[in-house]
């Protein structure tokens, strides 16, 4: 028999793996390996590189959700045999299993909440500091800090590729290349504004102040779409790197800038010694830029989601993080909140961005979230 508080979690577990079970379409996923392999089969098939990475892809991100289905039945098999016979000495053993397994469970549960197309693909993150000076300039860094250790926690491999210093403290711009599976997919949550209330370092008269900052997320497209620039429609800057990285990055111009003529929009790369390094990394973004650009004027969503990037302001914020005169983070598109701002600070986000996801689930009708 099991006692109270590991029963309480028994029971919560069987409901999240029936609630799992219900929404899990095993043979739907089973023929996707099959139509997936037998592309793979054909003598031309890897004469197409770039198509060939995205099919490639693919198939592992499908093979590896059927796979951690299984073992989460056999878990959840192997949980129910030993708690119909359980006694005082196998107690901290089930309970572990079932913490174990509750975390693949919600791990699943999660993945099943990506439907769309490029939810599977790496991301190119940007933080940019608003008004404010010094205070959001601090403030945009200590976000970065939260998100290299989420990227560390997800097992996310993480590049900065542009980092831009303040000059008292902080940072006035960064970009990030994420790889990881289902980076974009997760990532895409954290879009907005962040808004920080907090007893200014940097107040001598210890005010409080309210910063804000912005993230944006792009998929890295290179992976899952064909699509290319006419190099006659971009011009590129070199010039010299700034802030830390040593006398040898000032003395030569290895940074690079790429601007896309038509649209104006443009990515930099300073943080590689090598200027072709810097072009690549740069000519990533900007793809990713373009492709966004385009692709929200085809849904006719581009001038709502121009309006919510022009204002890094008080009004337009997605999440509030409150360190004064009370502790609390609270996302104000699920409501959901939590005191402990130290752990979200370290990098446990995944609450907010679960919510965020169930969300959208619920928006798009709730059922297609389990295709």
């Amino acid at each position: 028999m099991l006692e109270t508080r590991i029963k309480e979690k028994y029971d919560i577990l069987k409901q999240d793996y029936t609630d799992l079970t219900a929404h899990v379409r095993l043979e739907k996923w089973k023929s996707e390996v099959s139509s997936f392999e037998e592309r793979m089969s054909k003598a031309d098939f890897w004469s197409n590189q770039k198509e060939a990475k995205s099919v490639n892809k693919k198939l592992k991100v499908v093979k590896d959700r059927i796979s951690l289905f299984e073992s989460v039945k056999d878990d959840y098999s192997s949980v129910v045999g030993l708690a119909e016979i359980a006694d005082e000495s196998s107690q901290l053993e089930i309970e572990r299993m079932i913490d174990s397994l509750s975390v693949n469970i919600g791990k699943l549960q999660t993945e099943l909440l990506f439907t769309d197309e490029l939810d599977s693909s790496s991301a190119i993150m940007t933080i940019h500091p608003g008004s404010g000076g010094t205070e959001s300039c601090d403030w945009a860094e200590m976000l970065l800090r939260m998100y290299m250790k989420y990227f560390q926690k997800m097992n996310f491999k993480y590049t900065i590729i542009d980092n831009e210093p303040a000059e008292v403290a902080g940072i006035k711009s960064v970009s990030i290349d994420i790889e990881g599976e289902y980076a974009y997919g997760y990532l895409k949550a954290e879009i907005g504004v962040h808004r920080l209330v907090r007893v200014s370092p940097f107040d001598a008269n210890g005010r409080r102040h309210t910063s804000f900052a912005a993230v944006y997320v792009l998929p890295d497209i290179e992976e899952n779409v064909d699509f290319e620039l006419d190099e006659n429609e971009l011009r590129v800057d070199a010039f010299r790197a700034g802030g830390p990285g040593g006398q040898n990055v000032n003395k030569v111009s290895t940074a690079i800038r790429i601007t896309h003529i038509p649209t104006g929009l443009f990515a930099k790369s300073q943080t590689e010694r090598s200027q072709l390094q810097n072009k690549e990394n740069a000519m990533k973004v900007l793809k990713a830029k373009v492709y966004e650009h385009f692709k929200q004027i085809e849904d006719e969503k581009l001038s709502s989601k121009l309006e919510k990037k022009s204002a890094i302001e008080f009004g337009n914020q997605i999440r509030s993080y409150v360190m004064y005169p009370y502790k609390m983070v609270k996302d104000l598109r699920t409501r959901h909140e939590t005191s402990d701002v130290d752990s979200v600070m370290d990098g446990n986000i995944d609450q907010f961005i679960k919510e965020y996801l169930i969300l959208r689930a619920k928006e798009r009708g709730g059922a297609d979230g389990a295709e």
